[in-house]
């Protein structure tokens, strides 16, 4: 936590909270009667705003409602009520832009028209206006209910004066000035983040305005203001909806209407750490800008007699894309010096330490919002496939035995106590069909891994080979078997497909989309790329195998039949093969050769590219990657590579552990299931530097640690842990009384709270992955999940690439932040200081040095 001037301060309590929600109408004090105060009375005003300020966290409201702004003041009449037209969006509605008053890097906002200054909108809309103004409304002309002018021109000044408060007034900045090393507003910050740009021998260049101001790294013309701007951005990751048709109630939003199929909105989990790019709409011209995630829906339908048809299924959009959504969006929380977004939040940190974040920020997604669901999936070897109800039933589906669960069903959390902690409800299945046990009577079905993806669930069966199940009816109560391998009947599809020992399944996303759907140009959708439209599996005889799934997303079950559409082992090279991890458009398979790299860009022609051998990588087991680096499960514990270039992994560092059997990186931790300690949690946020965080064994409890997966629900994490002989481990890591569990890198604190023993003394080998539900596109840049806007999208690779590798296309580029020294009170010496700053890394300004600045005059207080 830090206050306004970057001091660490202890987690505040709630009077600080207080505090930090008033200090707004502190700020706004010093813009009321603003012209009619003495140069001394404003000076005294800013020095016991600064005293008020320290020791008190930052709250970070948009800095236009921080000094008094209504949405009046922003957004006029056309704004507000219309002007007669409909859009298909809010934005495409809305005439003004930022620009309309801060002006641009190369021009202010004031334009000379017959010897007259004008300020006009220039949104999305504007161009929308009748006559007599239909190239953008005038500013100047509009008046408050107090007679003042709304908008005042003095001299090179804009004056804005408050449309509700009679005394409220303030200037507007002007980001010409702010880059500007001779005005009394330089921010030296803000003309290197306004001018930075790589020239075309290959140097970084920043301080002046080129005469296209479109080379700019970060020009208005790429990128909104928005983007850079934003200190915070709300997240909403699942939303379930659960539709009963036995109620009879008025609809939410169709006032007066009733039905009898009623839907409730269960919000999930609302983050405000997660902050995204991507491109924005048509309508706003594509730049780049904000996103987040707000439709991430997940749905159940009980019929009539309140049976669960299906329960928690995520949906598909037309087109094709994942049903869990995303939208560009304005956050409204613009904040301006010191207290926005840095250099690191979006680039490579020098430092290294800020992978996790550009994973997130770049829309790859970290596994740290991963969705369980309320069963949890566990492959128990010889003794087949468990679903584990691991939350209630009912509304908030709280995690059985966690700290929620204590306070929302108090009755239940001590029925749960009393059973020592114990789940009770499971579906299970012995991993064979009926017709199995005739004609393969001597063949031992051994699940060694799962992946439920929406309707099924597709298994690793080791000898008995790749096994689908139909797990649609999983929470149906009118169904005595919820988990089946011929739903329909034996002759009618086909789930299973024979190999020899197959050792592992994999998808690139546990999201669905569906490359085999239509598209109609209107929706300016990209296609899915044919990746998706297959399951990988890794058999320790045949190598890696493409197993076509694109007809279980159809709705047709007419065609589902599957057939190994190709196995690939080039001489052998994948016999052994353990495990594969889907990377973009790479195939990264785990075998006694090491790691070797295989292109599926084109699924049906396999080729390989590079293999990690022995002398770095001794039998790995499983491999996990997160934007950079790839983490690798062997024999003598984790290993680091750095997969800048996904096709040629680079090896760099090792992490001794004894038995590491399987590994789960989420944001800046990775989970190693580290077999007879317990479960090892390790500190990647620097990949390069890890080092060990927690050895958690539950006082000695969990000795058989093979797989963990992570999910969370509402503001908690949890663990999900196969133990071996001794089942299913539920582990809470953190909750809202976590330190710091609302920032992007809490620190996991994990405790047991539930166990699942495998009945007959089974073993628990194998967890499901949740729903990626922070994931939009993949690290090839192919998009995989709708948008909210025409024409919105993630960045392509391309794009992605720019943000860290420099003009060559081969080598990265690395940022570092310059902080303020708030010591320093005289804000031209402070501002000197982060110049010279700067210019110690990023190189000499091209606007001079700071001998210009030596002359800069004192900032004048308006």
């Amino acid at each position: 936590h830090l206050d306004r001037f970057g001091n660490v301060i202890d987690p505040p309590d709630g009077h600080a909270r207080e505090k930090a929600v008033e200090m707004p109408l502190e700020v706004r004090k010093l813009y009321r009667d603003r012209d009619q105060k003495s140069l001394d009375e404003i000076l005294a005003q800013e020095e016991e705003l600064k005293r008020l300020a320290e020791g008190i966290p930052v709250h970070l409201l948009d800095v236009h409602l921080e000094k008094g702004m209504h949405c009046v003041d922003c957004h006029f009449v056309q704004d507000v009520h219309g002007n007669t037209k409909l859009y298909g969006e809010v934005r495409a509605a809305i005439e003004i832009r930022c620009e309309d008053c801060h002006g641009d890097v190369d021009r202010p906002a004031i334009t000379n028209e017959n010897g007259v200054a004008k300020l006009r909108t220039a949104g999305p809309a504007a161009q929308d206006r009748p006559d007599p103004y239909p190239d953008g409304r005038d500013l100047t002309n509009m008046w408050t209910p107090f007679g003042k002018r709304r908008f005042e021109v003095r001299g090179k000044k804009i004056v804005q004066n408050s449309m509700v408060e009679p005394d409220l007034s303030w200037e507007i900045t002007q980001v010409a000035e702010t880059v500007d090393p001779k005005s009394p507003k330089y921010n030296p910050i803000s003309a290197l983040a306004k001018t930075v740009r790589f020239e075309k021998n290959g140097n970084m260049a920043w301080g002046d305005v080129p005469s296209d101001s479109g080379a700019c790294a970060h020009s208005s013309k790429k990128m909104s203001c928005i983007a850079c701007h934003s200190a915070w951005n709300p997240s909403c990751y699942g939303c379930h909806l659960p539709q009963k048709a036995n109620k009879k109630l008025p609809d939410l939003h169709n006032e007066g209407d009733v039905t009898r199929n009623y839907v409730s909105y269960n919000f999930q989990t609302l983050r405000e750490d997660v902050y995204m790019l991507a491109k924005d709409g048509n309508v706003t011209g594509n730049r780049i800008g904000p996103s987040r995630s707000s439709c991430a829906i997940h749905v159940t339908s009980y019929n009539q007699n309140r049976e669960s048809i299906y329960t928690q299924q995520q949906t598909i959009s037309g087109e094709g894309m994942s049903g869990i959504a995303f939208s560009t969006n304005v956050p409204h929380t613009v904040r301006g010096k010191g207290e926005t977004k840095t250099c690191t939040d979006c680039h490579l940190a020098l430092a290294n330490d800020n992978n996790a974040l550009m994973a997130q920020t770049l829309m790859h997604g970290t596994n740290f919002m991963n969705f369980i669901g309320r069963f949890c999936w566990v492959g128990a070897g010889e003794d087949g496939l468990f679903a584990v109800a691991v939350t209630e039933r009912d509304e908030p589906q709280t995690v059985i035995g966690s700290s929620l669960h204590k306070v929302v069903y108090p009755e239940r959390f001590e029925e749960h106590k009393e059973n020592h902690f114990e789940l009770e409800h499971a579906h299970e299945h012995p991993g064979r069909d009926v017709s199995d046990r005739v004609f393969h009577p001597f063949m031992k079905p051994e699940i060694r891994s799962v992946l439920a993806r929406g309707e099924y669930c597709y298994a690793a069966c080791g000898e008995a080979g790749i096994r689908l199940f139909d797990i649609a009816f999983i929470d149906h109560k009118g169904f005595s078997e919820r988990i089946t391998t011929a739903p329909v009947s034996p002759i009618g599809q086909k789930f299973y497909i024979r190999t020899p020992f197959a050792t592992s399944v994999a998808a690139p996303t546990t999201i669905a989309p569906d490359p085999t759907r239509t598209h109609d140009p209107a929706n300016h959708e990209a296609d899915v790329h044919s990746i998706y439209a297959y399951i990988y599996a890794t058999d320790r005889k045949l190598g890696l195998i493409m197993v076509g799934a694109g007809t279980l997303l159809d709705g047709n079950p007419l065609n589902n039949y599957v057939e190994p559409e190709l196995t690939f082992n080039p001489q052998g090279l994948l016999n052994g093969a353990e495990s594969v991890t889907i990377v973009g458009t790479y195939a990264y398979v785990c075998c006694p050769a090491g790691l070797v790299v295989i292109d599926i860009q084109d699924p049906t022609k396999p080729c390989v590219l590079t293999t990690i051998g022995k002398e770095f990588l001794k039998n790995p087991r499983a491999v996990q990657v997160q934007f950079r680096y790839a983490f690798v499960c062997d024999e003598e514990g984790l290993k680091v590579l750095n997969v800048t270039n996904l096709a040629g992994p680079e090896p760099v560092t090792a992490l001794k552990i004894r038995d590491a059997r399987n590994v789960y990186v989420a944001r800046n931790y990775a989970y190693v299931a580290g077999g007879h300690e317990g479960l090892i949690i390790v500190d990647v946020t620097n990949p390069e530097m890890p080092h060990i965080h927690t050895v958690y064994n539950a006082n000695g409890c969990m000795n058989d640690v093979n797989d963990v997966k992570l999910g969370i629900y509402y503001a908690s994490q949890f663990a999900f842990v196969a133990d071996g002989h001794n089942g299913l481990r539920v582990l809470q890591l953190t909750s809202p009384e976590t330190p710091g569990y609302d920032a992007f890198y809490p620190k996991p604190v994990p405790y047991l709270i539930a166990t699942y023993p495998i009945p007959h003394e089974g073993e628990a080998l194998c967890v499901s992955e949740g729903v990626d539900r922070d994931r939009a596109v993949d690290e090839s840049g192919n998009q995989i999940a709708v948008f909210g806007r025409v024409g919105a999208r993630p960045l392509n690779f391309e794009e992605q690439r720019r943000l860290y590798i420099g003009p060559d296309l081969n080598t990265p580029y690395f940022v570092e932040d310059v902080q303020r020294d708030w010591t320093i009170a005289n804000p031209q010496d402070r501002e000197s200081r982060v110049h010279r700053d700067l210019e110690q890394f990023y190189g000499p300004s091209r606007h001079g040095s700071l001998r210009d600045l030596r002359h800069v005059p004192p900032r004048p207080v308006e």
